[in-house]
């Protein structure tokens, strides 16, 4: 595994994350079995941070986070997420009551007296753009609940608002060979103020594993098949906001473009990589064989020649769809 620098605070965490919203729900059944192996493999693997949040299976992705920490004495980082409990979900609701009780809940179900990063979950956008937000925050540190705090985003511009705030230590934002918006002025921005860069949604739900054919199914507790409209959040969020048959002839444009020796995963974690500004990737699995294909791109060769290529596919058949939205 290799490492990079989490923003000023001293952390140096695996270019590979995991991402823990499909070990704790909206991604068809997994076993309790299932999502041990998978975190005890990835401490194997040398992960070292975990994204999860306490709506993933209302707590059980945390919780099975805090089983984790417990069973080992390496370093890990764990980064959880408060807001999306609120119902209504509104920006009145990023107050102090509210989101200290949610971390209140989570630190509970990770098993800690403190949260390593705490990130507000895809606020309504006027909570980005607001001190009172970060004040609240700023709070919260000073109980000693969390040690340090960022946004995660759906939009470009959310992200450039929340990172004016100096003590924002990072933004998790959807970044992949689909969505490639964040790089042309967010990421020269967030690394000007040295703010951590946190990617999900990598592999576009599974589009950009190359697995997926016009036939694909996928069961009723999966978003795949009950938000692809945004019935149930951002569609974005889901096959990267991506329409499915255009994702799918963009995933065979890039086929052609695969390296000996890489596979569609590998290139497109690789494709995220080469992104010096991003800090850490996070592609989440829900069985042992994803999390090793996951890791593989961390030590493959360089696909500078392949960029200009990739970004080409992009705007031919994505960009017009996809750009403005985020």
């Amino acid at each position: 595994m290799k490492f990079r620098e989490f923003s000023d605070v001293g952390w140096k965490v695996s270019e590979i994350g995991l991402g823990c919203w499909a070990i704790g729900s909206e991604w068809g059944d997994v076993s309790k079995e299932d999502a041990t192996e998978v975190l005890k493999s990835s401490l194997d693997h040398g992960i070292n941070f975990f994204d999860t949040a306490d709506v993933y299976g209302d707590g059980r992705s945390e919780r099975f986070v805090g089983e984790l920490l417990k069973s080992t004495n390496e370093k890990i980082y764990v980064a959880t997420k408060s807001g999306r409990r609120l119902n209504p979900h509104t920006s009145n609701g990023y107050n102090l009551n509210n989101i200290e009780s949610f971390i209140d809940r989570s630190l509970i179900n990770l098993g800690v007296d403190c949260i390593d990063l705490l990130q507000l979950h895809c606020p309504p956008s006027d909570v980005c753009s607001k001190k009172e937000t970060y004040e609240m925050m700023d709070e919260i540190v000073k109980k000693g609940k969390i040690s340090y705090y960022g946004v995660s985003v759906e939009k470009v511009s959310e992200a450039m608002d929340a990172i004016q705030f100096p003590n924002v230590k990072s933004i998790q934002i959807i970044f992949n060979m689909f969505r490639q918006k964040p790089a042309e002025e967010f990421f020269q921005e967030a690394s000007k103020k040295n703010v951590a860069i946190i990617a999900r949604v990598p592999l576009a739900s599974g589009l950009l594993t190359g697995k997926m054919t016009s036939n694909s199914s996928f069961p009723a507790n999966d978003h795949r098949n009950y938000n692809i409209k945004g019935e149930a959040f951002d569609v974005g969020e889901t096959f990267s906001g991506v329409n499915f048959d255009k994702g799918l002839q963009a995933v065979e444009e890039i086929k052609k473009l695969i390296p000996n020796n890489f596979s569609l995963t590998d290139l497109a974690l690789k494709w995220i990589l080469m992104h010096q500004e991003i800090t850490v990737a996070i592609p989440g699995a829900k069985k042992n064989h994803q999390l090793s294909n996951n890791v593989n791109a961390v030590h493959l060769d360089d696909i500078s020649s392949l960029m200009p290529l990739i970004k080409d596919v992009y705007s031919q058949y994505l960009k017009e769809d996809i750009h403005h939205r985020w």
